[in-house]
């Protein structure tokens, strides 16, 4: 076996109801509580906050997180929460994101221009604590964030100071989202899990464990809470399932469905379990040639009846099978559908290219003539 190495993810808390015991986690002063405005109109966050005001810590909510968040939005955050003692990321891939940094900047004070790129952010944050609300993103797993810069290009900032203390995954939370949004937030989890068991770099027998089981559940569940979207045990599943994938992924990282999805959001504000799907299979047919044993591994997990197949057949129908979900699903299948055109094929194939930190994790190159090709595919 080759030398790897493989962090686990923060603490975990899984259970109906059980974001009610958020303030049982927090230092006694003021917690930074980082959302959005739906999550607070949906009444998600009434039980947590009672729990806070219960162990007598003052919450100071900061609900202005947008999606894809801006600079600016997390410099407003990081201004909202001078002088708390700790931060509560609560909500989708965006608030979470956003806890995460500012958790790290109030403490630190520093320039978040000198932390983007892998292993820059060095000091010590907040005590944080991650709570999602969404099954897909596995932010609350994971030591990244990604912010909006200049209106357009998203970067990163990676770092194991950046991983919460603790996550709660409460199920109850993830009801109210409509269809729309589990099919795509389901979508991304399961890209999450794709690309980690596919990953160039730094994929190990741990990643490929948690990858795995994330793909069994989240493939097992996905139409499920799309049609029954009250199955309490379907909606766990997924939670659990994308949050598996979230480790995965900060272990053995993202790849070319991520990159080729980024300047899909950032120019055209498409949501990024969407952008994802748009592209997923488009991608995995340019990796085949270099990823067709994986694939066949993964596919009977999605589609029993390729056991029986050749290493060409199940990788082939894990494909298929990936695009049947997507469709019936009900995710968009075509950029048109969400205002992309062939006039904006050289700009999205450029800015694809400024993503080295993910493109350098695919199983074969994508130059930028492969990702025009892509994304006219995708059309």
């Amino acid at each position: 076996m080759a030398p790897f190495a493989f962090t686990y993810g923060p603490r975990l808390i899984a259970g109906s109801g059980r974001s009610a015991e958020l303030g049982g986690l927090l230092p006694q002063g003021r917690c930074l509580f980082v959302t959005d405005s739906t999550v607070r109109e949906l009444g998600l966050a009434d039980a947590a906050l009672a729990s806070l005001d219960e162990a007598g810590i003052e919450a100071v909510i900061f609900d202005s997180v947008e999606q894809d968040p801006s600079l600016a939005t997390l410099s407003a955050a990081v201004e909202a929460g001078q002088g708390c003692a700790s931060v509560v990321g609560f909500g989708g891939g965006s608030p979470m994101d956003v806890a995460k940094l500012a958790s790290y900047l109030i403490a630190t004070g520093e320039d978040v221009d000198t932390l983007w790129g892998v292993g820059k952010a060095t000091g010590t944050r907040l005590p944080l604590v991650q709570v999602p609300t969404t099954a897909g993103t596995g932010s609350e797993a994971t030591a990244v964030t990604v912010i909006t810069v200049g209106g357009s290009e998203k970067r990163g900032v990676n770092s194991p100071n950046l991983l919460a203390d603790w996550a709660i995954l409460d199920a109850t939370l993830t009801l109210s989202m409509p269809r729309g949004v589990t099919a795509a937030t389901g979508i991304d989890a399961m890209v999450h899990a794709i690309e980690a068991y596919t990953s160039a770099r730094l994929k190990n027998p741990m990643s490929d464990l948690l990858a795995r089981e994330a793909l069994r559940l989240l493939s097992s569940n996905l139409l499920r809470v799309c049609t029954a979207p009250d199955d309490l045990d379907a909606r766990a599943a997924m939670l659990l399932g994308a949050h598996l994938a979230g480790v995965a992924f900060a272990n053995a990282p993202v790849a070319g469905v991520h990159a080729l999805a980024y300047p899909l959001g950032g120019h055209f504000h498409v949501p990024h379990g969407a952008s994802n799907a748009l592209m997923l299979t488009h991608v995995l047919g340019h990796n085949m040639h270099a990823a067709m044993p994986l694939y066949a591994e993964l596919g009977p997990i999605i589609d029993p009846s390729l056991e029986g197949l050749g290493q060409q057949g199940r990788a082939a129908g894990f494909v298929d099978a990936l695009a049947r979900l997507s469709r019936e699903a009900g995710v968009p299948q075509r950029l048109a559908e969400v205002g992309v055109g062939a006039e904006h094929l050289d700009l999205l194939a450029s800015e694809a290219m400024k993503q080295e930190r993910l493109l350098i994790n695919n199983p074969c190159p994508i130059t930028q003539d492969d990702a025009r090709r892509l994304y006219e595919a995708a059309l």
